[in-house]
């Protein structure tokens, strides 16, 4: 039921104070009526017996507390979705951005969907390619995991999200994979960057995005990531697809929500951010998952940005108690031309384990990524040394695995942003790498792996 008032007793920037008001909820939509005729919509933040705060989508020139009605209309911000939701270009409030028709729903849902039932979830366990190596390899996503990059300003996760929504796939489910990418904070030359890209890559007709500008409401940052989760569970859960949603910033987003809360006189937690900042971010990456007696998934990689390239900022670390991982772009490597830049050694995927080996990767996956990641770190090590006392201090050992780093860096890590390596790729330029060290010092792979991968290939060179 839709209820007017004219008791507007406030105007504070985009918060209004409305007197009076009864039998109305939390996160309930609102109209605001200037004396022009003109309207705008607008939120409840807060209701009490006696007001209710509004937060209007948008500014609130023109905005007066003698003329202005406000209209409550009875239910919270909704979303139209349909199957032709796939392809589109909306707003962060849903709205159509790309100059096509409004889309024909089937059903309207309201953004502020439920974190997914503990006892209801399905573990996660299939592999999820991305053709990247440094994740697909080392740092496995697996369908319905959470699994975070952290980066810093300037670093090219931009870039590496558009990658990964270009090429990201469910092997042999390829017809039922759909991305969902919700852009928080940007500006219009990336968005147009991530538009664009999609398009040339023909990828767009698989895939959702939301985009909110810098320019936009921080309210309307507020609600981009739950706009885009609702439409991606619609997908999943509705439609049996598998769904991979990208958040980028979320950093930008929990910026908004700071905006949002001083502009309310709430109580400030660290660094000013809200208090409830882990419960608020838990509401968004706990929508991901799988759902017993499902058939689609939703799995997510929020993207964030570190200040000061800081990972104990209270964004990247909140996001790491709430989801299965991380994974961390590297400055040095940046700088050094290596793209993506991801710093394999202090990145963790906790369910790579789950996805991996025969009849979902191949058999030697696990014992291969182990290896290298022992390996990679020995290396490092004699880097650091090497720095210190001069390569020639190294022993000969030492020196293997110092070569050995240079080439994993400039073969594994480094690859191009149009490269989509498959990930036998990925496994045969590992095995490649390990041929120069001796096999007694590779306790992590078996007898047999040794015999297959490395014995085995290099005879059939040989015999070539």
């Amino acid at each position: 039921m839709v209820k007017e008032y004219l008791t507007v007793s406030e105007v504070s920037g985009p918060l209004l104070v409305v007197n009076g008001v009864t039998g109305v909820g939390y996160e309930e939509l609102v109209e605001v009526e200037l004396a022009s005729g003109e309207t705008r919509p607008g939120k409840v933040l807060e209701v009490s017996d006696k007001a209710a705060l509004v937060q209007l989508f948008g500014r609130s020139t023109g905005v007066s507390a003698f003329s202005t009605k406000v209209r409550f209309l009875g239910r919270g911000l909704r979303l139209a979705l349909s199957q032709d939701v796939l392809g589109r270009v909306f707003d962060g409030l849903g709205r159509v951005h790309d100059g096509g028709p409004d889309v024909v729903p089937e059903e309207f849902r309201d953004i502020n969907g439920r974190p997914i039932n503990p006892c209801a979830r399905d573990y996660p366990s299939e592999f999820i390619e991305t053709g990247i190596s440094s994740i697909d390899g080392l740092n496995t996503l697996v369908r319905g995991q959470k699994l975070p990059i952290f980066s810093g300003a300037g670093l090219p996760h931009g870039r590496l999200a558009a990658q990964i929504a270009r090429q990201a796939r469910v092997p042999g489910q390829e017809r039922d994979f759909a991305v969902v990418f919700a852009a928080m904070g940007i500006t219009f030359e990336e968005a147009d960057f991530f538009i664009g890209d999609l398009r040339a890559a023909g990828a767009l007709e698989r895939a959702v995005l939301f985009i909110n500008l810098a320019s936009d409401p921080a309210i309307e940052r507020i609600a981009a990531p739950r706009v885009a989760l609702t439409a991606a569970e619609y997908l999943a859960f509705e439609r049996g697809m598998h769904v991979l949603v990208i958040l980028s910033d979320m950093t930008s987003y929990c910026e908004a929500l700071r905006e949002v809360s001083a502009s309310r006189k709430e109580i400030p937690g660290r660094r000013g951010y809200p208090g409830y900042l882990y419960t608020d971010l838990s509401t968004l990456y706990e929508r991901a998952g799988r759902i017993t007696g499902r058939e689609g998934s939703i799995t997510q990689i929020p993207i964030l940005t570190m200040p000061d390239d800081d990972k104990t900022h209270p964004v990247p670390d909140l996001t790491g108690y709430i989801t299965e991982g991380q994974i961390i772009l590297q400055r040095d490597l940046h700088r050094r031309g290596i793209y993506p830049p991801v710093a394999v050694l202090p990145s963790l995927s906790r369910l790579r384990d789950k996805g991996i080996g025969p009849r979902k990767t191949r058999a030697d996956h696990p014992n291969l990524a182990n290896q290298l990641f022992a390996a990679y770190a020995l290396g490092k090590e004699a880097e650091e040394l090497a720095l210190i006392l001069g390569e020639s201090a190294l022993s000969d050992l030492d020196r293997i695995y110092l070569r050995f780093t240079q080439a994993f860096e400039g073969r594994f890590l480094s690859q191009g942003e149009d490269e989509n390596r498959s990930i036998g790729e990925t496994l045969d330029i590992g095995w490649e790498l390990l041929r120069p060290i001796p096999e007694e010092e590779l306790r992590r792979l078996s007898p047999e792996e040794i015999e297959k991968y490395l014995r085995g290939a290099q005879e059939e060179e040989e015999g070539g």
